[in-house]
């Protein structure tokens, strides 16, 4: 057996993909939102509910409440229901604009914004039933929307895969947008009226 060198095991550990548990829980008294957790058991991401008055913007922050994206709701768009995706706090200058589609299996597209050098991707499946995958440019998955393990019951817990190649916050991105379009009701536009 030939030894390998220590580089070989790190890139084999790069390339293993992420697994997140979501919960449609705020980690605050008396918020709404997403707390993330990564597999050992450690907070990831956290969306509260607290950011938005009206209801049309969302923050995803990191563990230590860094902003990672802002998710804003894209108001009289021709192109139907659209969020736009800003990297962390800013609101100028979007980087993925996510626009939900009703045709064939297709439920919404994510395309890179003008000027970005982002892939775009496509979401195949049923958001309402944690079940959804987001694929790249070439069709390969690149994320997976799963349903919460067995001894969960309900869609208030699922599991986000996220396979090498693509950002976990813009997955997670990804995921708090279709929850904005998809979810019955909504993180934000139940709050918002609550």
């Amino acid at each position: 057996m030939v030894p390998r060198p220590a580089s070989a095991v790190v890139d084999r550990a790069e390339e293993a993909p992420t697994t997140l548990t979501v919960w449609r829980k705020s980690l605050l008294f008396d918020c709404k939102g997403f707390t993330v957790y990564d597999a050992s058991g450690n907070l990831a991401y956290r969306v509260d509910s607290y950011a938005s008055e009206n209801g049309d913007e969302v923050v995803l922050m990191d563990a230590a409440g860094r902003p990672a994206f802002t998710i804003r709701r894209k108001r009289f768009s021709l192109q139907g229901e659209q969020w736009l995706v800003f990297a962390g706090e800013e609101t100028r200058r979007p980087v993925y604009a996510i626009r939900r589609n009703g045709r064939g299996k297709t439920m919404a597209n994510v395309t890179a914004c003008a000027g970005g050098t982002s892939p775009s991707y496509e979401v195949e499946g049923s958001y309402a039933r944690r079940c959804c995958v987001l694929y790249n440019s070439e069709r390969r998955a690149v994320a997976e929307v799963r349903p919460s393990p067995k001894e969960v019951v309900g869609t208030d817990v699922f599991r986000l895969v996220v396979q090498p190649g693509i950002g976990v916050s813009v997955a997670m991105a990804v995921v708090v947008a279709l929850e904005q379009m998809f979810a019955r009701p909504s993180l934000l536009r139940s709050w918002s009226t609550a």
